[in-house]
């Protein structure tokens, strides 16, 4: 069991960790050109290659998405009402107790943990997580937006043409399944690599909040995952996969839009770094309970 832990979190730690030695030695990395290659090209193709290809059952995967949305409507609810006894800014911190990182962290560790299966199925989470962050993250920050968003955003269109050939049972044609492949693969070590660099640019500021926040990040995730695997029934790997992605820590991209709407950047920065932190702190522990599920 040992052993499978290391294999499942040694690369994370490798491949982050690399990107903050990268960072530390001011090599240069363009994150402002990375992003829009891994968002727009990477992670699409690789979305299409997993899904279109997937072999479980349509329904499964579609009771697994149905369960997501659950789960990330239970954090807006469950991370809001935290907030107002918390008497803590709602705008500033709801994005980051209901979007978790399950990108950067969650794609890795499913396919690690999982295989090419659990890959496919976390796609249900990165989708709606990132459909859910542009459009209900950026209203509850800037206070408006508009769902003309999600027409511009590649995953929406990757996702609909890969369920066109899953649920057909067709198989998309050798040379475009090979380009989007090699395409795709790169979209996990970018990611990794950007984490490592964004973890090493950030500053922590007001510990004590930051470590609040985290941890209700990260027990509301654990907890709210186990109930809605209970709730829908869940068991396997799709179990797995909606536990997994509704403890990971809180995603990069919160610090982005607090940023961008001048919503506190410093402090949510800061709980992107603790609940990191925590996260890879508690993995092993999930993992011992996530990797019977396999079998």
């Amino acid at each position: 069991m040992w052993f499978d832990l290391a294999a499942i979190i040694a690369p994370l730690f490798i491949c982050a960790g690399l990107g903050v030695v990268w960072a530390r030695l001011d090599w240069p990395f363009d994150t402002q050109m990375i992003t829009p290659i891994t968002m727009n090209v990477a992670v699409p193709c690789l979305i299409f290659a997993a899904v279109s290809t997937l072999t479980v059952d349509p329904r499964a995967f579609a009771e697994l998405t149905a369960a997501v949305v659950t789960a990330m409507a239970c954090f807006l609810a469950l991370g809001g009402a935290a907030l107002k006894v918390a008497k803590l800014p709602v705008r500033t911190f709801l994005p980051s107790l209901s979007f978790p990182n399950v990108g950067n962290m969650g794609l890795p560790l499913a396919l690690f943990a999982f295989g090419d299966v659990g890959l496919a199925l976390a796609m249900a989470w990165y989708v709606i997580a990132s459909l859910g962050h542009f459009t209900v993250g950026i209203w509850i920050a800037s206070g408006s937006g508009s769902p003309t968003v999600l027409f511009k955003t590649p995953i929406v269109y990757a996702l609909a043409a890969a369920l066109g050939f899953m649920l057909t049972g067709t198989t998309p044609p050798r040379w475009l399944l090979n380009t989007v492949k090699l395409l795709g693969d790169m979209g996990i070590p970018l990611m990794l690599l950007a984490l490592g660099v964004s973890l090493a640019r950030l500053r922590i500021v007001g510990l004590k909040r930051a470590i609040g926040v985290a941890v209700l990040r990260l027990g509301m995730g654990v907890a709210v995952g186990f109930g809605v695997a209970e709730l829908y029934g869940l068991s396997g790997i799709a179990r797995g996969v909606l536990i997994m992605g509704s403890s990971m820590p809180v995603a990069v991209f919160n610090y982005m839009v607090a940023e961008r709407y001048g919503r506190s950047p410093a402090e949510v920065a800061s709980v992107v770094v603790v609940s990191t932190a925590l996260a890879f702190l508690l993995l092993p522990l999930l993992l011992l309970y996530l990797l019977p599920l396999r079998s």
